[in-house]
């Protein structure tokens, strides 16, 4: 067995003991690999150990392996999630090649994102990046202007709003990673009775997925516990 199939079995284990011991379904929250700045090779192994969504941070980087797989492996109909930040004069890429945007946090990037969709593509699932812990170095709308943006998208033919992402503070103690964590599930549920199909709350990695998934999270952002250390030179 590789070592990248033995690792998304552990991984998929470690989600349903989370998910168990919390009292909710086993197919709860889904596995989201994070494959950046990983070579084709071990993407296509994840994919032979039954993975089929992906995560991209960079947009050319993320580009390139659409295209790869769009040209070479049509057949295996991976589903591609942008979650990384987006500039305004990138967005076209992304919108013509991705299935979910995690990251949008502006009006600007939901418009031009909408604009950009091929009308031939189902729309883009979207997420709406909430900064939960109010840090200035991170990503994200503030909570009091998120109905606004999600009204914003609602409204727009070529994206789909389904739901939250988070990327709380770094903190090691669980208490302070499930209160993050339940605050961005108590603004998805108010979003909710406003908008019925959203349904995803893209929050918890490998440091704190237990938190996100007792929070109630839907799919689970894991990299170097599948993949092993990231290289960042190439």
């Amino acid at each position: 067995m590789s070592m990248i199939k033995s690792n998304i079995q552990h991984t998929i284990s470690q989600i349903e003991q989370a998910l168990e011991k919390c009292g909710r379904d086993k197919n709860a929250t889904r596995l989201l690999a994070v494959s950046k700045t990983k070579p084709i090779e071990a993407l296509l192994e994840a994919i032979a150990a039954g993975q089929k969504a992906f995560g991209e941070n960079y947009v050319q980087e993320g580009v390139d392996k659409v295209d790869y797989f769009q040209h070479n492996h049509p057949e295996m109909k991976v589903d591609w999630h942008f979650i990384g930040p987006l500039q305004s004069n990138k967005t076209r890429s992304v919108a013509e090649r991705f299935d979910w945007v995690h990251t949008v946090d502006r009006a600007k990037i939901a418009q031009r994102l909408n604009d950009q969709r091929p009308v031939e593509k189902a729309p883009l699932q979207v997420l709406i990046q909430v900064n939960t812990s109010g840090e200035a170095s991170k990503s994200g709308i503030k909570e009091d202007q998120l109905f606004e943006l999600a009204e914003l998208i609602s409204s727009l033919p070529n994206l789909t709003l389904r739901g939250l992402m988070s990327i709380p503070e770094n903190v090691p103690d669980y208490g302070s990673q499930f209160a993050a964590f339940s605050q961005l599930a108590k603004l998805q549920q108010t979003l909710q009775q406003r908008y019925p199909q959203v349904d995803t709350l893209s929050m918890g990695m490998s440091g704190d997925m237990q938190a996100a998934i007792d929070a109630g999270s839907t799919m689970v952002r894991i990299g170097t516990a599948i993949f092993g250390a990231r290289n960042y030179e190439q």
